[in-house]
């Protein structure tokens, strides 16, 4: 038999077309939450399909010859999880305020490819990083290109700030080493340097911008939650975003900078330490979200109380007494009906244990099928996604996640995830 070149590069054309071919996975597992019923359900069998799930069956279904099955019959299966703020260029340390003079973009740019496994091995299969120097847009260009493992990145780029704000990258440095910072590079006063720097965020490829609406508690900076931009400057920034077509963020910790930001009507208030029960009565009118970070109010606080020297002084003042007061706050919202999507500020504290903030959540007494809720279908519904991820349904993502135990009952096995797929693929196995 004679082959033809045409006739081998048909062969080979079939061969890769095979093995193309969207695999099929039956996960049989013990207990399932779908998230779009409250009720869980014993002993399913879901079927993914390439990167989608295909449908869920009651039993144990035996699958078909060539099928891939995976038993998680000891196990709750649930939707990737959903973390609405971290920070993947860094991880807080006593050598922090030093690295900006000792870190060039590469070191925080291999740096950050392990954090971002971290985080997914935890069951993180999608997050919103809120702010870095742009490295973590272009991580997230290397995860989707399949490059690196990590979760799905909604990249703010830079954080937008007030010249001394809480996003100034100058902040405590000699005045001789940096040229001051510009709309290019976050730092913009305003309305017209602020609609330049939301337009430049975004042709650098952010998915969201991130606004300091108030000050903060890291940054060397004195202040920590006065108001730092005007009303027509922040609706400045709000409209030019939305004529982009990507949505505004606000860090805000203050409660005269919350209430400007969620009636200049950005689509989430970050911290909100200082909120008060008008200020939530606003954000209920508005449709405005809460990410409480939880997690990273305990991680200053404790370390401000009990590692001497962790932080400058100027930071320490400010840290003392956060963690408490971010939670009473989040309880005080979560009573009135504030919308509440689960977000951690990963990066304050060690990236890979974000679920600290299921229990913190709890904590504050929010009831564990609602934890569940803001860490799956809320926090996809903040980003826009929840047509693609959030719940298990037919037609969504197959970003899956295996718990031992019954979350609904004891939240504390969040910590303790066995299992993980996302987009089809298994990323942590047995």
């Amino acid at each position: 038999m004679t082959f033809t070149r045409k006739t081998i590069l048909l062969s080979c054309l079939l061969f890769v077309l095979h093995l193309a071919q969207a695999q099929t996975t039956y996960l049989h597992c013990g207990r399932v939450l779908t998230i779009t019923d409250d009720k869980p359900m014993d002993q399913v069998t879901l079927i993914v399909e390439g990167n989608k799930i295909l449908r869920l069956e009651k039993g144990y279904l035996k699958p078909p010859v060539g099928a891939a099955i995976v038993d998680l019959r000891a196990y709750t299966v649930m939707p990737g999880l959903i973390d609405c703020h971290v920070h993947f260029e860094f991880e807080l340390s006593r050598n922090s305020y030093g690295e900006k003079y000792t870190e060039n973009e590469s070191d925080i740019a291999f740096r950050s490819i392990g954090f971002a496994r971290k985080t997914l091995e935890a069951g993180f299969t999608t997050v919103r990083d809120l702010g870095g120097s742009g490295v973590n847009t272009t991580l997230r260009n290397a995860i989707r290109r399949g490059w690196v493992s990590g979760p799905r990145i909604i990249s703010a780029g830079k954080a937008l700030s007030i010249t001394g704000g809480h996003g100034d990258p100058t902040n405590g440095g000699h005045w001789h080493l940096f040229d001051p910072p510009g709309p290019e590079l976050g730092v913009a006063d305003g309305p017209d340097e602020c609609r330049a720097a939301v337009r430049e965020q975004v042709k650098r490829g952010a998915d969201c911008i991130k606004v300091c609406a108030t000050g903060g508690v890291l940054s060397l900076a004195r202040d920590g939650r006065l108001p730092h931009y005007s009303e027509d400057e922040l609706q400045v920034i709000v409209s030019t975003a939305r004529d982009l077509g990507v949505d505004v963020a606000a860090h805000a910790h203050g409660d005269e900078g919350i209430r400007r930001a969620v009636e200049a009507g950005v689509v989430s208030i970050e911290h909100g330490t200082f909120m008060s029960d008008t200020t939530m009565d606003a954000m209920i009118r508005h449709h405005t979200w809460y990410v409480p970070t939880l997690t990273a109010g305990w991680a200053v606080s404790d370390s401000a109380e009990f590692a001497a020297g962790f932080f400058p002084e100027m930071v320490r003042v400010k840290a003392m007494g956060i963690g408490p007061k971010i939670q009473e706050t989040m309880g005080r919202a979560y009573q009135k009906g504030v919308n509440i999507a689960f977000g951690t500020d990963a990066g304050v504290f060690p990236h890979g244990k974000n679920y600290l903030e299921f229990q913190y959540m709890a904590n504050a007494g929010m009831k564990n099928e609602d934890i569940l809720r803001s860490a799956t279908i809320n926090a996809a519904t903040l980003l826009r996604l929840d047509q693609e991820i959030g719940t298990l349904e037919a037609g969504k993502t197959a970003d899956i996640i295996a718990v031992p135990g019954n979350p609904l009952q004891d939240i504390k096995v969040m910590g303790q995830v066995a299992w993980v797929m996302q987009s089809g693929k298994v990323v942590k196995s047995l």
